[in-house]
């Protein structure tokens, strides 16, 4: 079953698997990317009238307002990008250019892409590889050729000064010996059987650095930076520039079959896949929308916010961006906005960004019977992680039922005491619990740790009655 053919209950299922609660958020996202596959099939001019349904979040901090759109985009295996509302206020009036949004989609959908094309030809460049590396390893021991004799020049004359570079009078270079067939199969045998694991050999490599670019990197430099660096890459000297790597066996196989690959690979096709990809089904989330809400009349950062607010309103709507790769429609690029929206309300942002999020969803806040979900239904709850975290030094760590329900009431309890930062809570309340036990896992002989609810209560009552500590720690 292919990601673009799921149905929207497949999609609520699979986020299921990874995120608790949430079925109202989980039910539009599944709604929006099922409409990208069905107005693919429109025929006809329709299909591109037809634009996406933007979404926009609103729930507290820790509720999974993030995790739900990764995920969706992680099985759409759609190019996704993550970017914070709010720095585009940190610098000058109004901040960064908002058309980098963009720009980041391309270059991760430019790496999605390649990473694909890389993984299709694979297998191709790793015999290849394995044959090069043969080839090196048998030449390497061949005689060095002995080298031919000087010609005998004019003693005067033109075509003495200027013989070897117009008449090509020069001196041949000798010819190094080539390996046989035979002796390249040898070799790759043995390759393949680890025989020469421990040798070293000497490799050309691609050298990618560049100091005097480090300079370059403060807020609104990126596109600077990135075009000096192409512009300096492509001057004489500058591209395709090596440097020898003494490197073992298998890591020169492991070099050799990423420059095959890289060879292999149709860099063209790759970059028109990238921009049709980031265009058809890109996503877009941006977060803490709700640090950027300000209405006219307001003053001092106000402004500011309103300002991104007008800078955004065009990329969502849709328009072009041009991109080192090409021009990029923003049309039918989905966009997830999320928000705490505690101090400032929704009806906060202007009217016309507003318009542009027809479908607004509420997410709720976690309590204990949801916090006793998340430790132990997901594919990666905490609790799974530090068993197995904890099986690397050979301790079996095991979370009881009552201990699990003992986490969960302290972490509601936490969050109501101080701030509430959903399920985060759970993990600064299972790092204290679990901190002598990762400090010490190492030297104990005892080698099975069981978490149960005297345990629990014993290690964490003291931090969260305690209104100073449970302020600073949980």
């Amino acid at each position: 079953m292919s990601s673009p053919h799921f149905t929207p209950r497949e999609i609520v299922g699979e986020l299921d698997r990874y995120i608790v609660g949430q079925n109202k958020a989980k039910r539009a996202v599944a709604v929006a990317l099922r409409n990208r596959y069905r107005r693919q099939r429109v025929e006809g001019d329709l299909r591109d009238e037809i634009s996406p349904k933007n979404i926009i979040m609103e729930g507290p901090t820790g509720v999974g307002k993030t995790e739900i759109a990764r995920r969706l985009a992680k099985l759409a295996k759609a190019p996704f990008v993550k970017v914070e509302a709010s720095k585009f206020t940190e610098v000058g009036y109004v901040g960064r250019d908002v058309e980098s949004i963009i720009r980041d989609l391309v270059e991760i959908a430019i790496s999605l892409v390649r990473e694909e094309e890389i993984e299709a030809v694979k297998h191709r460049a790793e015999e290849q590889a394995e044959e090069r590396l043969a080839r090196i390893l048998v030449e390497r021991d061949l005689p060095e050729p002995e080298p031919p004799p000087e010609p005998e020049r004019p003693a005067q004359g033109p075509a003495a000064l200027f013989g070897p570079f117009l008449m090509n009078q020069g001196a041949q270079e000798a010819k190094r010996p080539r390996a046989s067939q035979s002796e390249i199969a040898e070799m790759r045998d043995r390759i393949r059987r680890g025989e020469l694991d421990d040798e070293k050999v000497e490799l050309e490599v691609k050298d990618s650095s560049n100091p005097f670019m480090t300079i370059f990197g403060a807020h609104g430099m990126e596109e600077m930076e990135f075009n000096l660096r192409d512009m300096i890459g492509n001057l004489p000297g500058g591209k395709g520039r090596t440097k020898k790597r003494k490197v073992s066996v298998p890591e020169a196989l492991e070099i050799l079959a990423a420059q095959e690959a890289e060879r292999l690979v149709d860099q063209d096709r790759v970059q028109r896949e990238a921009l049709k990809r980031a265009q058809e089904s890109g996503i877009v989330f941006l977060d803490e929308i709700d640090k950027i809400g300000g209405r006219e009349g307001f003053k001092g950062a106000d402004v500011s916010r309103e300002g991104v607010q007008r800078d955004l309103l065009p990329i969502i709507e849709g328009s072009t961006v041009n991109t080192k790769y090409g021009p990029v429609k923003t049309d039918h690029i989905l966009f997830i906005a999320a928000g705490a929206f505690h101090v400032s309300k929704l009806s906060d942002l202007i009217p016309e960004l507003q318009g542009r999020f027809p479908i607004r969803v509420a997410l709720d806040s976690l309590e204990a019977d949801e916090f006793k979900r998340i430790l132990t239904e997901p594919r990666n709850a905490l609790t799974k992680q530090y068993t197995a975290l904890m099986a690397t030094e050979g301790i079996d760590l095991k979370f009881t039922d009552d201990g699990v329900e003992a986490i969960a009431r302290y972490a509601a309890e936490a969050n109501r005491q101080a701030e509430n930062i959903g399920a985060r809570r759970l993990h600064t309340i299972l790092e204290a619990l679990l901190e002598e036990l990762s400090f010490t896992a190492p030297e104990r002989s005892d080698r099975e740790f069981i978490v149960d609810a005297a345990y629990v209560e014993k290690t964490i009552e003291p931090i969260v009655s305690s209104a100073e500590l449970s302020k600073f720690i949980l």
